[in-house]
């Protein structure tokens, strides 16, 4: 008579989902979502992430406010349908790691943002928002003239072995690509400007010069990306990647170096 075996049912729900992924508890998770089609609520997410993770895990997200420079075409779009462009400028509040929103990025990525303990970045066009152990140590020394360089988040995500996570959306809006464009040769650079605070709490256009930002080829670099590293599955109604951010942005270092320049 054979040896009575009982089955470990599966996790049900998106907390399953994500440890079938392959998401490490006590690890950093930059997450990028799209909720639509997935059937799952920001707080659902959140929630189910937050278990997976446990209390030493940590979870980042894209902050970015695309229309607080005068260089995007997310402001260009804003201005261009304001019945007076120089007072629109005038008015716009500068950025407030505290209080400005980030709709552009989902509701996903505001929701982690609004969230009681969140910590945000002070940059005032690509700021990043984290919730966790290691939040307020992962953001902290965002440089107000360095998107995505050596004094950006990243580089810490890096070193912290972060995982990215992401949710129903391709590999254009994948944000690990752009430190790559830190490290290629040339690095072509150009002058942005973004409205911050001056010293007296009003408003004030910062400019700065820092890298060339080009996205354009980015599904391309993942359509390339060794399937290896990426481990895929359903979450909620839709699909989800998760990989290591340290061999998406050698990938992607390795890829422009061939056939950007």
């Amino acid at each position: 008579m054979g040896e009575n075996t009982t089955e470990v049912p599966a996790e049900p729900g998106p907390a399953g989902q994500l440890r079938a992924l392959g998401v490490e508890e006590g690890g950093v998770l930059l997450v990028h979502a799209s909720l639509r089609g997935t059937g799952l609520r920001a707080e659902e997410l959140l929630d189910a992430l937050r278990t997976v993770l446990g209390p030493e895990g940590t979870l980042v997200v894209p902050a970015f406010t695309p229309e607080n420079s005068d260089t995007s075409p997310a402001h260009l779009a804003l201005v261009s349908r304001a019945p007076d462009p120089a007072a629109f400028r005038a008015a716009m509040p500068p950025f407030d790691p505290d209080r400005t929103p980030c709709p552009r990025m989902g509701r996903f990525a505001e929701r982690v943002r609004t969230t009681e303990g969140a910590a945000r970045s002070d940059h005032p066009q690509t700021s990043f928002a984290a919730l966790g152990a290691r939040a307020a140590d992962l953001i902290k020394g965002h440089a107000l003239d360095c998107h995505f360089g050596e004094e950006s988040p990243l580089p810490k995500l890096i070193a912290a072995g972060a995982q990215v996570l992401m949710v129903n959306v391709g590999f254009a809006v994948c944000t690990a690509f752009h430190f790559a464009e830190y490290l290629v040769p040339p690095r072509p650079v150009r002058t942005y400007r973004a409205v911050i605070r001056d010293e007296r709490g009003g408003s004030t256009w910062f400019a700065y010069q820092d890298a060339v930002l080009d996205d354009s080829d980015f599904a391309r670099i993942g359509a390339d990306f060794p399937a290896e590293h990426v481990r895929g599955g359903p979450l909620g109604r839709r699909g989800a990647r998760l990989f290591p951010i340290r061999a998406a942005v050698e990938h992607a270092t390795a890829w422009m170096a061939e056939k950007r320049y």
